[in-house]
């Protein structure tokens, strides 16, 4: 299996939802622990690199047009 690059500022979707039901987090902290916030709600987490590598469903890049 291909391992992701993320970088700070990625959007990732993950497998299950956050309870404000949104999918998606941004990507604040890379390292052996991401700080995610919720596009949702902006509620942050600190999650293991394991997990999130796990329950990666789908990577958006940022923007390279800056």
């Amino acid at each position: 299996m291909e391992r992701l690059d993320y970088q700070v500022g990625d959007i990732v979707t993950l497998k299950k939802p956050h309870p404000c039901g949104s999918r998606d987090w941004e990507i604040l902290r890379v390292g052996a622990d991401f700080r995610l916030r919720c596009t949702g709600c902006g509620h942050q987490i600190m999650i293991s690199r394991k997990l999130v590598e796990k329950n990666t469903r789908k990577l958006q890049s940022k923007s390279m047009d800056d």
